[in-house]
Protein backbone atom coordinates (compact mmCIF):
# COMPACT_ATOMS: atom_id res chain seq x y z
CA UNK A 1 0.00 0.00 0.00
CA UNK A 2 1.64 3.24 -1.07
CA UNK A 3 1.55 6.56 0.77
CA UNK A 4 -0.10 8.17 -2.25
CA UNK A 5 -2.92 5.64 -2.28
CA UNK A 6 -3.92 4.88 1.32
CA UNK A 7 -6.67 2.39 0.48
CA UNK A 8 -9.76 1.74 -1.58
CA UNK A 9 -12.06 -0.09 0.81
CA UNK A 10 -13.55 1.81 3.78
CA UNK A 11 -12.06 -0.50 6.43
CA UNK A 12 -8.65 -0.09 4.76
CA UNK A 13 -9.02 3.71 4.80
CA UNK A 14 -10.00 3.49 8.46
CA UNK A 15 -6.95 1.32 9.18
CA UNK A 16 -4.75 3.84 7.36
CA UNK A 17 -6.17 6.79 9.31
CA UNK A 18 -5.75 4.93 12.63
CA UNK A 19 -2.43 3.25 11.79
CA UNK A 20 -0.46 4.63 14.76
CA UNK A 21 -3.20 3.76 17.23
CA UNK A 22 -3.61 0.29 15.72
CA UNK A 23 0.15 -0.30 16.00
CA UNK A 24 -0.15 0.47 19.73
CA UNK A 25 -3.16 -1.87 20.01
CA UNK A 26 -1.31 -4.69 18.26
CA UNK A 27 1.70 -4.18 20.54
CA UNK A 28 -0.56 -4.33 23.60
CA UNK A 29 -2.34 -7.45 22.32
CA UNK A 30 0.96 -9.28 21.82
CA UNK A 31 2.24 -8.21 25.23
CA UNK A 32 -0.94 -9.19 27.08
CA UNK A 33 -1.51 -12.52 25.36
CA UNK A 34 1.88 -13.72 26.59
CA UNK A 35 2.00 -16.31 29.35
CA UNK A 36 5.06 -17.07 31.43
CA UNK A 37 3.86 -20.50 32.50
CA UNK A 38 1.67 -21.82 29.67
CA UNK A 39 3.26 -21.43 26.21
CA UNK A 40 0.20 -22.95 24.55
CA UNK A 41 -1.75 -19.76 25.35
CA UNK A 42 0.23 -17.48 22.99
CA UNK A 43 0.46 -20.30 20.43
CA UNK A 44 -3.32 -20.72 20.19
CA UNK A 45 -4.03 -16.99 20.48
CA UNK A 46 -1.46 -16.05 17.85
CA UNK A 47 -2.92 -18.60 15.42
CA UNK A 48 -6.21 -16.72 15.45
CA UNK A 49 -5.10 -13.14 16.08
CA UNK A 50 -2.37 -13.27 13.43
CA UNK A 51 -4.69 -14.87 10.86
CA UNK A 52 -5.36 -11.61 9.08
CA UNK A 53 -8.69 -10.54 10.57
CA UNK A 54 -9.69 -6.98 9.77
CA UNK A 55 -9.54 -5.84 13.43
CA UNK A 56 -12.81 -4.04 12.76
CA UNK A 57 -14.01 -3.98 16.37
CA UNK A 58 -10.88 -2.41 17.87
CA UNK A 59 -10.84 0.12 15.01
CA UNK A 60 -14.40 1.11 15.95
CA UNK A 61 -13.23 1.90 19.50
CA UNK A 62 -10.36 4.03 18.21
CA UNK A 63 -12.47 5.80 15.59
CA UNK A 64 -15.23 6.67 18.10
CA UNK A 65 -12.69 8.07 20.57
CA UNK A 66 -10.74 10.05 17.97
CA UNK A 67 -13.91 11.34 16.33
CA UNK A 68 -14.82 12.99 19.64
CA UNK A 69 -11.33 14.45 20.11
CA UNK A 70 -9.85 11.99 22.60
CA UNK A 71 -6.11 12.49 23.13
CA UNK A 72 -5.42 10.14 26.04
CA UNK A 73 -3.91 6.64 26.05
CA UNK A 74 -6.80 4.48 27.22
CA UNK A 75 -8.66 3.99 23.93
CA UNK A 76 -5.79 1.58 23.12
CA UNK A 77 -6.62 -0.51 26.22
CA UNK A 78 -10.28 -0.61 25.26
CA UNK A 79 -9.53 -1.56 21.66
CA UNK A 80 -7.32 -4.44 22.86
CA UNK A 81 -10.05 -5.45 25.32
CA UNK A 82 -12.63 -5.67 22.54
CA UNK A 83 -10.29 -7.77 20.36
CA UNK A 84 -9.62 -10.15 23.26
CA UNK A 85 -13.35 -10.57 23.93
CA UNK A 86 -13.94 -11.18 20.23
CA UNK A 87 -11.11 -13.72 19.96
CA UNK A 88 -12.29 -15.55 23.09
CA UNK A 89 -15.80 -15.88 21.67
CA UNK A 90 -14.40 -17.19 18.36
CA UNK A 91 -12.38 -19.87 20.15
CA UNK A 92 -15.47 -20.96 22.09
CA UNK A 93 -17.75 -20.73 19.01
CA UNK A 94 -15.55 -23.03 16.97
CA UNK A 95 -15.79 -25.67 19.69
CA UNK A 96 -19.57 -25.29 19.98
CA UNK A 97 -20.05 -25.36 16.19
CA UNK A 98 -17.39 -28.06 15.63
CA UNK A 99 -15.98 -25.79 12.92
CA UNK A 100 -12.97 -26.76 10.83
CA UNK A 101 -12.15 -23.36 9.26
CA UNK A 102 -11.87 -19.80 10.57
CA UNK A 103 -10.55 -16.87 8.52
CA UNK A 104 -9.57 -19.34 5.81
CA UNK A 105 -7.38 -21.44 8.10
CA UNK A 106 -7.89 -24.59 10.20
CA UNK A 107 -9.50 -23.72 13.55
CA UNK A 108 -7.56 -23.86 16.81
CA UNK A 109 -9.69 -26.75 18.09
CA UNK A 110 -8.74 -28.73 14.97
CA UNK A 111 -5.00 -27.96 15.29
CA UNK A 112 -4.84 -28.44 19.05
CA UNK A 113 -8.00 -29.69 20.78
CA UNK A 114 -11.28 -28.51 22.27
CA UNK A 115 -9.82 -28.28 25.77
CA UNK A 116 -7.10 -25.87 24.62
CA UNK A 117 -9.59 -23.69 22.73
CA UNK A 118 -11.98 -23.41 25.68
CA UNK A 119 -9.30 -22.75 28.28
CA UNK A 120 -7.37 -20.23 26.15
CA UNK A 121 -10.69 -18.50 25.45
CA UNK A 122 -11.23 -18.30 29.22
CA UNK A 123 -7.75 -16.83 29.63
CA UNK A 124 -8.46 -14.14 27.01
CA UNK A 125 -11.72 -13.20 28.74
CA UNK A 126 -9.78 -12.79 31.99
CA UNK A 127 -7.15 -10.68 30.20
CA UNK A 128 -9.93 -8.56 28.72
CA UNK A 129 -11.29 -7.80 32.18
CA UNK A 130 -7.82 -6.87 33.44
CA UNK A 131 -7.45 -4.46 30.53
CA UNK A 132 -10.86 -2.84 30.85
CA UNK A 133 -10.23 -2.04 34.52
CA UNK A 134 -7.04 -0.07 33.78
CA UNK A 135 -8.66 3.14 32.44
CA UNK A 136 -10.40 3.50 35.83
CA UNK A 137 -13.72 4.40 34.21
CA UNK A 138 -16.68 2.63 35.80
CA UNK A 139 -19.09 3.47 32.98
CA UNK A 140 -16.73 1.94 30.39
CA UNK A 141 -16.33 -1.12 32.59
CA UNK A 142 -20.12 -1.39 32.79
CA UNK A 143 -20.48 -1.18 28.98
CA UNK A 144 -17.90 -3.88 28.26
CA UNK A 145 -18.93 -6.20 31.11
CA UNK A 146 -22.57 -5.99 29.97
CA UNK A 147 -21.52 -6.72 26.39
CA UNK A 148 -19.63 -9.84 27.52
CA UNK A 149 -22.75 -11.14 29.28
CA UNK A 150 -24.99 -10.24 26.33
CA UNK A 151 -22.73 -12.10 23.87
CA UNK A 152 -22.87 -15.28 25.97
CA UNK A 153 -26.65 -14.89 26.32
CA UNK A 154 -27.01 -14.51 22.54
CA UNK A 155 -24.99 -17.65 21.92
CA UNK A 156 -27.13 -19.67 24.34
CA UNK A 157 -30.32 -18.31 22.77
CA UNK A 158 -29.00 -19.37 19.37
CA UNK A 159 -28.54 -22.92 20.66
CA UNK A 160 -32.27 -23.21 21.37
CA UNK A 161 -33.48 -21.16 18.38
CA UNK A 162 -31.11 -22.31 15.63
CA UNK A 163 -32.86 -25.57 14.71
CA UNK A 164 -36.44 -24.63 15.59
CA UNK A 165 -38.57 -23.70 12.57
CA UNK A 166 -40.82 -21.67 14.90
CA UNK A 167 -37.96 -19.16 15.27
CA UNK A 168 -39.19 -15.75 14.08
CA UNK A 169 -37.32 -12.81 12.63
CA UNK A 170 -37.72 -11.08 16.02
CA UNK A 171 -35.92 -13.94 17.79
CA UNK A 172 -33.26 -13.96 15.07
CA UNK A 173 -32.71 -10.25 15.66
CA UNK A 174 -32.39 -10.87 19.40
CA UNK A 175 -29.74 -13.54 18.73
CA UNK A 176 -27.84 -11.23 16.36
CA UNK A 177 -28.01 -8.32 18.78
CA UNK A 178 -26.46 -10.62 21.35
CA UNK A 179 -23.81 -12.59 19.55
CA UNK A 180 -22.63 -9.94 17.06
CA UNK A 181 -24.04 -6.43 17.45
CA UNK A 182 -23.38 -6.25 21.22
CA UNK A 183 -19.62 -6.07 20.71
CA UNK A 184 -19.89 -3.58 17.82
CA UNK A 185 -22.04 -1.24 19.91
CA UNK A 186 -19.87 -1.74 23.01
CA UNK A 187 -16.83 -0.82 20.91
CA UNK A 188 -18.29 2.45 19.63
CA UNK A 189 -20.04 3.32 22.90
CA UNK A 190 -16.95 2.72 25.07
CA UNK A 191 -14.82 4.77 22.66
CA UNK A 192 -17.30 7.64 22.93
CA UNK A 193 -17.47 7.31 26.71
CA UNK A 194 -13.69 7.35 27.25
CA UNK A 195 -13.56 10.49 25.08
CA UNK A 196 -16.04 12.23 27.37
CA UNK A 197 -18.75 12.48 24.72
CA UNK A 198 -22.11 14.05 25.54
CA UNK A 199 -25.00 11.65 26.27
CA UNK A 200 -26.36 12.35 22.75
CA UNK A 201 -22.98 11.58 21.16
CA UNK A 202 -22.53 8.39 23.18
CA UNK A 203 -26.04 7.23 22.20
CA UNK A 204 -25.42 8.08 18.53
CA UNK A 205 -22.27 5.96 18.50
CA UNK A 206 -24.04 3.13 20.35
CA UNK A 207 -26.85 3.23 17.77
CA UNK A 208 -24.31 3.23 14.94
CA UNK A 209 -22.48 0.20 16.32
CA UNK A 210 -25.72 -1.68 16.99
CA UNK A 211 -27.09 -1.15 13.46
CA UNK A 212 -23.70 -1.83 11.84
CA UNK A 213 -23.39 -5.11 13.76
CA UNK A 214 -26.86 -6.26 12.68
CA UNK A 215 -26.17 -5.39 9.02
CA UNK A 216 -22.79 -7.16 9.28
CA UNK A 217 -24.34 -10.40 10.59
CA UNK A 218 -27.18 -10.46 8.05
CA UNK A 219 -24.60 -10.09 5.29
CA UNK A 220 -22.49 -12.87 6.83
CA UNK A 221 -25.54 -15.12 6.82
CA UNK A 222 -26.21 -14.26 3.17
CA UNK A 223 -22.60 -14.86 2.16
CA UNK A 224 -22.82 -18.35 3.63
CA UNK A 225 -25.22 -19.17 0.81
CA UNK A 226 -23.47 -17.28 -1.94
CA UNK A 227 -20.02 -16.01 -0.96
CA UNK A 228 -16.63 -17.46 -1.80
CA UNK A 229 -14.63 -19.24 0.90
CA UNK A 230 -11.97 -16.53 0.46
CA UNK A 231 -14.46 -13.77 1.34
CA UNK A 232 -16.16 -15.47 4.28
CA UNK A 233 -13.18 -17.40 5.70
CA UNK A 234 -15.16 -20.63 5.97
CA UNK A 235 -16.80 -23.08 3.61
CA UNK A 236 -19.92 -21.96 1.76
CA UNK A 237 -22.96 -23.73 3.18
CA UNK A 238 -21.49 -24.25 6.66
CA UNK A 239 -24.55 -22.64 8.29
CA UNK A 240 -26.81 -25.04 6.37
CA UNK A 241 -24.74 -28.07 7.36
CA UNK A 242 -24.73 -26.86 10.99
CA UNK A 243 -28.55 -26.46 10.71
CA UNK A 244 -28.48 -22.78 11.66
CA UNK A 245 -31.76 -21.00 11.09
CA UNK A 246 -30.43 -17.75 9.68
CA UNK A 247 -32.47 -14.90 8.17
CA UNK A 248 -32.67 -16.14 4.54
CA UNK A 249 -33.93 -19.53 5.77
CA UNK A 250 -36.42 -17.95 8.20
CA UNK A 251 -37.84 -15.87 5.33
CA UNK A 252 -38.08 -18.91 3.03
CA UNK A 253 -39.73 -21.02 5.73
CA UNK A 254 -42.32 -18.27 6.34
CA UNK A 255 -43.46 -18.57 2.70
CA UNK A 256 -43.07 -22.34 2.36
CA UNK A 257 -45.73 -24.66 0.99
CA UNK A 258 -46.49 -27.78 3.08
CA UNK A 259 -44.14 -29.80 0.85
CA UNK A 260 -41.37 -27.19 1.19
CA UNK A 261 -41.88 -27.02 4.94
CA UNK A 262 -41.42 -30.79 5.15
CA UNK A 263 -38.05 -30.33 3.43
CA UNK A 264 -36.99 -27.69 5.98
CA UNK A 265 -38.15 -29.90 8.87
CA UNK A 266 -36.03 -32.76 7.51
CA UNK A 267 -32.81 -30.81 6.87
CA UNK A 268 -32.90 -28.25 9.72
CA UNK A 269 -34.93 -29.72 12.59
CA UNK A 270 -34.10 -33.40 12.04
CA UNK A 271 -30.67 -32.85 10.46
CA UNK A 272 -31.24 -35.51 7.80
CA UNK A 273 -29.24 -33.98 4.97
CA UNK A 274 -28.16 -35.62 1.74
CA UNK A 275 -26.50 -34.65 -1.56
CA UNK A 276 -28.35 -31.91 -3.38
CA UNK A 277 -30.13 -30.55 -0.29
CA UNK A 278 -28.04 -27.38 -0.13
CA UNK A 279 -28.81 -26.67 -3.79
CA UNK A 280 -32.52 -27.29 -3.17
CA UNK A 281 -32.45 -24.96 -0.17
CA UNK A 282 -30.86 -22.26 -2.34
CA UNK A 283 -33.53 -22.80 -5.01
CA UNK A 284 -36.32 -22.38 -2.43
CA UNK A 285 -34.74 -19.20 -1.04
CA UNK A 286 -34.42 -17.83 -4.56
CA UNK A 287 -38.01 -18.80 -5.41
CA UNK A 288 -39.40 -16.87 -2.43
CA UNK A 289 -37.05 -13.89 -2.78
CA UNK A 290 -35.60 -14.65 0.66
CA UNK A 291 -32.05 -13.61 -0.26
CA UNK A 292 -33.19 -10.30 -1.76
CA UNK A 293 -35.47 -9.57 1.21
CA UNK A 294 -32.63 -10.27 3.66
CA UNK A 295 -30.32 -8.02 1.62
CA UNK A 296 -32.96 -5.26 1.79
CA UNK A 297 -33.03 -5.66 5.59
CA UNK A 298 -29.24 -5.34 5.70
CA UNK A 299 -29.43 -2.17 3.59
CA UNK A 300 -32.04 -0.75 5.99
CA UNK A 301 -29.79 -1.40 8.98
CA UNK A 302 -26.82 0.17 7.18
CA UNK A 303 -28.95 3.25 6.55
CA UNK A 304 -29.91 3.38 10.26
CA UNK A 305 -26.20 3.29 11.13
CA UNK A 306 -25.46 6.14 8.71
CA UNK A 307 -28.35 8.23 10.07
CA UNK A 308 -27.07 7.83 13.66
CA UNK A 309 -23.76 9.44 12.64
CA UNK A 310 -25.49 12.69 11.70
CA UNK A 311 -25.61 13.63 15.40
CA UNK A 312 -21.80 13.68 15.52
CA UNK A 313 -19.25 16.39 14.66
CA UNK A 314 -18.17 16.80 11.05
CA UNK A 315 -14.94 14.78 10.81
CA UNK A 316 -13.13 12.60 8.23
CA UNK A 317 -13.56 9.60 10.56
CA UNK A 318 -17.33 10.16 10.60
CA UNK A 319 -17.33 9.93 6.80
CA UNK A 320 -15.25 6.75 6.92
CA UNK A 321 -17.65 5.16 9.41
CA UNK A 322 -20.56 6.08 7.13
CA UNK A 323 -18.78 4.56 4.13
CA UNK A 324 -18.05 1.45 6.20
CA UNK A 325 -21.76 0.92 6.86
CA UNK A 326 -22.47 1.04 3.13
CA UNK A 327 -19.53 -1.23 2.31
CA UNK A 328 -20.61 -3.92 4.78
CA UNK A 329 -23.69 -4.54 2.61
CA UNK A 330 -21.86 -4.10 -0.68
CA UNK A 331 -19.90 -7.27 0.18
CA UNK A 332 -22.90 -9.28 -1.05
CA UNK A 333 -22.63 -8.00 -4.62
Amino acid sequence: MSVMEPAQKPHDRLAYALADDMAAVNHMIRARMASEHAPRIPEVTAHLIEAGGKRLRPMLVLAAARLLGYAGPFHVHLAATVEFIHTATLLHDDVVDESARRRGRPTANLLWDNKSSVLVGDYLFARAFQLMVEPGNLRVLDILANASATIAEGEVLQLTAAQDLATTEAIYLQVVRGKTAALFSAATESGAEIAGGTPAQVKALFDYGDALGIAFQIVDDLLDYGGSAVVIGKNTGDDFRERKLTLPVIKAVAKASPEERAFWVRVIEKGQQSDGDLEHALALMTKHGAMEDARADALDWAAIAQTALKALPDHPLRDMLSDLAAYVVERIN
